[in-house]
């Protein structure tokens, strides 16, 4: 029920203008380096910082509202987000102060009910953090506000770029942190103990799928340690094919333990409605990708995913209608879905990747 209908985004970074934009369960960003796939996926994170009351903290983060608007404050006098999600929806109107920060010129609630018709409850103005999750405990549209901030907060915009020896999913994390999959796999370990322990049909399916890509890959090794605290830590490690001896996760490849981290978000249970993913293809070699494209055209159908990528193999899993476009029209950035009927004859010779390198569906750097 909180799958993204429609957005609208207004003066968010590159993004002058998108109205009422269409999402699908699958969604695949495409476009060349620099044209504001990146931004679109931001637009989620800033949307998740907001909906929490961390407005401030993460404008500062961006480097002000200067850098968050299109082309600065002097041409952009505000940013402006409207979503649509089941029958609700949410939208709000931020405003640059002076010291940089933001303040809310309009917050307000969507819902179209079968016997009140369409009601859009107001959440104030003049407000410096969102009034929603404060609204969802004791407002008086406090059930519409806990449906659009509990809808919200559950999507994840997954980010598995940093692999190296000091990455979050390397170190130890607390056992008690299992919940959900955090969107930096932080807390994989622990996760992944708890879907042996809960969900073993789960996990038995993510060993096998990783080991499609790693083939000498055995199993994970969750052992759970008691620290003086009383509190039980647990570390990511793993074994190889005919042996017992547990190995650290700075034995694995790069691309191996990304690989890992997205077939556990793919494949998690108890699935957020919406998935986000920047470039999942990355350090991974072409038979993972393929198999990779395999498993986001499978969890689409469980959750909306939504991911931006420059991979020719990676698009060659997928549909013409499954893609987005983005290009650069009058320095900024133009979203645009395709109709397959249109490349009919083509696909008769050529895949999508292909019809994509050759600059037909569009989506390549242009002079």
């Amino acid at each position: 029920m909180s799958k993204i209908k429609w957005l609208t985004i207004k003066g968010y970074k590159s993004i002058r203008s998108l109205e009422k934009f269409e999402l699908n369960n699958l969604n695949v960003l495409i476009g060349a380096n620099g044209v504001g796939k990146s931004n679109f996926v931001g637009y989620f994170k800033t949307l998740h910082e907001l909906v929490e009351g961390r407005l401030k903290v993460w404008t500062s983060k961006q480097g002000g509202a200067d850098r968050i608007l299109s082309y600065g404050i002097k041409e952009t006098a505000s940013f402006l987000s409207a979503i649509r999600f089941g029958d609700n929806g949410y939208a709000a109107e931020l405003v640059p102060t002076a010291d940089s920060s933001f303040t809310f010129n309009m917050e307000k609630l969507y819902f179209d009910g079968p016997y009140y018709g369409v009601t859009e409850p107001s959440l104030g103005s003049g407000h410096s953090e969102s009034n929603l999750k404060k609204e969802a405990k004791s407002g008086t549209s406090a059930k519409i506000a806990s449906f659009c901030y509990s809808a919200i907060s559950q999507w994840r915009v997954f980010h598995f770029h940093d692999t190296s020896d000091t990455a979050a999913m390397k170190r130890l994390c607390s056992v008690h942190d299992n919940e959900y999959l955090r969107t930096d796999a932080s807390n994989l370990a622990a996760y992944l103990y708890k879907l042996s322990k809960e969900s073993p049909e789960v996990y038995s399916q993510i060993r096998k799928t990783v080991r499609l890509a790693v083939p000498f890959f055995d199993d994970f090794v969750l052992r759970p340690i008691k620290l003086e605290t009383e509190e039980e830590q647990i570390r990511l490690l793993w074994k190889q094919l005919d042996s017992d001896y547990a190995l650290w996760p700075s034995q694995l490849s790069d691309g191996s333990i990304r690989f890992i981290c997205l077939v556990t978000a793919l494949m998690q249970p108890s699935a957020p409605s919406t998935i986000i993913i920047d470039e999942p293809e990355l350090g991974l070699h072409p038979y993972a990708i393929t198999l990779l494209g395999a498993l986001i055209r499978s969890a689409s159908l469980r959750m909306q995913v939504i991911i931006s990528t420059q991979s020719v193999p990676l698009l060659n899993e997928f549909e013409i209608d499954d893609l987005i476009v983005v290009e650069r029209e009058k320095g900024a950035s133009s979203f645009k879905r395709l109709d397959e009927s249109k490349f009919k004859v083509w696909l008769e010779d050529y895949s999508v990747g292909e019809l994509w390198e050759k600059n037909i569906i569009g989506g390549r750097p242009s002079k």
